[in-house]
């Protein structure tokens, strides 16, 4: 699974332009690249005689319409709140990464269907062409390094929409390991190695795309943020000058931010003004340390227990 991103800068919110060109950059320069694999490895593996090449291949193009995808969502959920949208356009993040999770989905049926074709013919397996193996390995070590290079940017800007593009792009790699493998295998006399390498493919891009979709369906369900997010907020929110305590502590999910519902208790004696500019203090505490979109406070009185007794 991918890793936990670090922690945005305060004013991360400043930075949104150059946010959204890095992005843009990353996704394009694994346009490029898939364009180039796509077109080398279905046309090596057809010359070559290996369906493991050809299923890697097809793997390279879901990652290109995955990354139109990507684009198309980074375009919209920039777009700022409206008439329509009071909270802007962030859940087309998430709309995007069950889409490009349905996506990985139906590839990897079908690469999986294929292979159990061949797997059920062996004597309709060819040995392949020492060539396709070259060009295995290369997808390889293009394939990590565009992973490296995605990741890097992902958790820079805190999208994770761009993590699992990321996350995609090191599942490639880790299929073109086993293509690699399995064309060497073949190439050794081992003919059968060539389709079952392809169905290892199609089980990890189904694998990686049913994970893509169920949590992008959770995340339009409005699913919580993490334990450990909760309580970083919930320590912030404590830790405001004038916060007794509070309760009712709420969280959505919107894209890569959070939207939060909470109860803060008050001092009875406060004056309104008094209350309502702790309960801003609060709220801007909140959003400057923490990917929070908005928060809703409401204030509660309390008797301290100090005075009580």
């Amino acid at each position: 699974m991918p890793p936990s991103m670090t922690e945005l800068p305060e004013d991360h919110e400043h930075d949104a332009p150059h946010a959204q060109q890095a992005a843009r950059r990353s996704v394009l320069v694994s346009v490029f690249v898939n364009l180039i694999l796509t077109a080398l490895q279905v046309a090596t593996g057809l010359l070559a005689g290996s369906q493991a090449l050809i299923a890697d291949g097809i793997h390279s193009l879901s990652d290109l319409l995955s990354d139109f995808v990507v684009l198309l969502a980074s375009h919209h959920s920039s777009k700022a709140a409206d008439a329509d949208h009071h909270y802007g356009h962030h859940r087309y993040e998430n709309a995007a990464s069950l889409v490009l999770g349905g996506l990985l989905l139906a590839v990897g049926l079908g690469m999986l269907w294929s292979a159990f074709i061949k797997i059920e013919s062996p004597h309709t397996i060819a040995q392949v062409h020492m060539v396709a193996l070259y060009v295995a390995l290369g997808a390889l070590l293009a394939k990590e390094l565009l992973f490296r290079y995605m990741l890097a940017i992902a958790k820079r800007l805190r999208s994770s929409l761009l993590v699992a593009n990321a996350w995609h792009a090191r599942s490639d790699a880790a299929s073109s390991l086993v293509v690699a493998i399995g064309i060497g295998g073949n190439l050794l006399g081992f003919a059968l190695l060539d389709p079952i390498a392809a169905l290892v493919v199609g089980l990890m891009v189904t694998r990686m795309g049913a994970i893509f979709a169920w949590n992008a369906l959770h995340d339009l369900m409005d699913r919580a943020v993490s334990a450990e997010e909760i309580a970083a907020i919930e320590q912030t929110l404590r830790q405001t000058p004038g916060v007794l305590g509070l309760h009712d502590l709420r969280t959505r999910r919107v894209g890569d931010l959070a939207i939060v519902d909470v109860h803060l208790e008050l001092d009875a004696g406060m004056t309104v003004v008094q209350g309502h500019d702790i309960a801003v203090d609060a709220r801007r505490r909140v959003m400057a340390h923490h990917d929070v979109l908005n928060v809703m406070t409401h204030v509660d009185p309390v008797v301290p227990k100090t005075r009580s007794a």
